[in-house]
């Protein structure tokens, strides 16, 4: 048996996203965001799909409190739609009674079976209003303007039952899929072939700042306006993959493993614990990098109370010789699934982006509290999708050996980091609770430790993996 290691009050669960379970997409008032949007255009999403209906959570939320307690979850983290509290997004605009009402409902009902709510103020779905209105997350003033508004709201309505709170899940996402890439709302992208709009040269770097501000100026509200009363704790989440050199022997790559965690973690992390942004970010991108206002960098600097880790895969770093292309956003190197010798840093998930190495979730836990003075880490997802599991029968999808596998060697994995390596990791919630709607990929892409049927009316059934991560936790957590 393992031993009992982690703190008795060690926070764990499952995660979802609004816009991937809620549907519900115009009832009680709730507007469009970029998402909805973003699903009618055509190609953009696999099968034509979208969130409309999803896992149908709006209706159904009593049933995922239930599984959340038939998983033995101690905690729930759960991100808010700002295009249902506040339909039309700005700071001027009607907030919507009902759509507020839904979230306080959800808490209290997680309340009520001692489940703690984690809450997310913003996964990705902006109100749709807003990026016609002013251009979106392109707006420094406007966006924080209303981001800091859309927050007020919510710790008011929220906050004496809400104590763990983060502002933005993956900022990298934003404003690299949604800006560079193209692949995700609202579409940006240099490449013509794709969208008319966008310049993926100096958008992403910009929308990076303005969400670094926007969540500044939401943690000064909440520390100044509601933390001394409410007692909460504020924090972003941030997401990265481990990385291995190519070539362990070639000083270049390992050079840019460090680069590579430089263009995809610390580009956040680095203005919060020490004050701008990475020297290699500075020496790359020249002035497509914003420089820091003595008042921006002032709200952001210190800006956590904890550091929220997204954490799924790790992959094999390859140098450049070459300059880097205007629309190069890694640091200039390849990131790769193979090494020089061939071998493979983990295996084939459906994800095409997903490689397991849990060795490599250790040592990222220890890279981020090594390179931050040792913050409070809460692991806010960490989980993996399943070869051909969409394709699979009923009996088989239930049968999620691979998915029990990677849960339990990624948990022994923080354990290790947490007794081992001197890492203050404090919670971890796995993604996800269900199957849901998996952005780009639609519903092709299963990722949830209990199966939906989307065909028969979003039943829910518990995956092996459900009933065996609380196994997992009930060993390595303290009586």
């Amino acid at each position: 048996m393992p031993e009992k290691v982690l703190p008795r009050d060690f926070l764990w669960g499952f995660a979802t996203a609004s816009y991937q379970i809620e549907g519900a997409p115009y009832e009680d008032g709730r507007a469009d965001s970029i998402w909805d949007t973003f699903c009618r255009i055509p190609g953009k999403i696999a099968g034509a799909e979208n969130g409309d209906v999803a896992c149908d959570s709006y209706h159904r939320y009593k049933e995922d409190v239930a599984l959340l307690k038939q998983c033995r979850a101690r905690a729930y983290r759960f991100s808010l739609s700002w295009s249902r509290i506040i339909p039309l997004g700005g700071r001027n605009d009607p907030i919507n009674e009902k759509g507020l009402q839904y979230y306080i409902d959800l808490v209290d009902e997680l309340l009520k079976n001692d489940i703690v709510p984690m809450v997310t103020l913003f996964h990705w779905d902006l109100p749709d209003n807003l990026d016609k209105r002013y251009g979106g997350l392109l707006n420094k003033k406007e966006f924080v303007a209303d981001y800091e508004h859309y927050s007020r709201v919510v710790f008011k309505a929220l906050g004496d039952k809400v104590k763990y709170w983060i502002t933005f899940n993956e900022p990298w996402c934003s404003s690299i899929l949604g800006y560079n890439t193209g692949l995700f709302a609202p579409g940006h992208t240099s490449d013509r072939s794709k969208s008319a709009v966008g310049d993926s040269s100096r958008e992403p770097w910009q929308v990076g700042h303005n969400l670094l501000v926007a969540h500044g100026a939401a943690v000064k509200v909440y520390r100044e306006e509601f933390k001394p009363k409410q007692g909460g704790q504020i924090g972003i989440t941030l997401n990265g993959d481990w990385v291995e050199p190519w070539d362990p022997e070639d000083p270049a790559d390992v050079e840019a493993c460090e680069r590579k965690l430089e263009f995809s973690i610390a580009w956040f992390s680095d203005p919060i614990y020490h004050g701008d942004y990475p020297a290699s970010m500075r020496k790359q991108l020249g002035d497509r990098l914003p420089k820091w206002d003595p008042e921006d960098i002032a709200l952001v600097k210190g800006s956590n109370d904890f550091y929220g880790m997204n954490h799924y895969c790790a992959n094999y770093i390859k140098h450049k010789n070459t300059e880097a292309e205007p629309d190069d956003f890694i640091g200039n190197l390849e990131s790769l699934m193979e090494n020089k010798k061939g071998e493979s840093i983990g295996p084939e998930t459906q994800s095409v982006w997903l490689r397991p190495n849990a060795l490599g979730f250790r040592k990222l836990l220890k890279w981020i509290s090594d390179r931050n003075g040792r913050p409070t880490i809460y692991v806010t997802e960490n989980g993996t999708s399943l070869k051909g599991e969409n394709d699979m029968s009923m009996e088989e999808i239930l049968k999620d050996d691979f998915r029990a596998w990677y849960f339990k060697t990624y948990i022994e994995a923080m354990v290790d980091a947490s007794s081992k390596d001197n890492v203050d990791v404090r919670g971890y919630m796995a993604w996800s609770l269900m199957d849901n709607f998996e952005w780009a990929e639609g519903y092709e892409t299963r990722f949830g430790v209990t199966y939906v049927d989307y065909t028969n009316g979003q039943k829910r059934v518990p995956k092996k993996s459900a009933k065996e991560i609380g196994d997992y936790f009930a060993a390595v957590i303290k009586d």
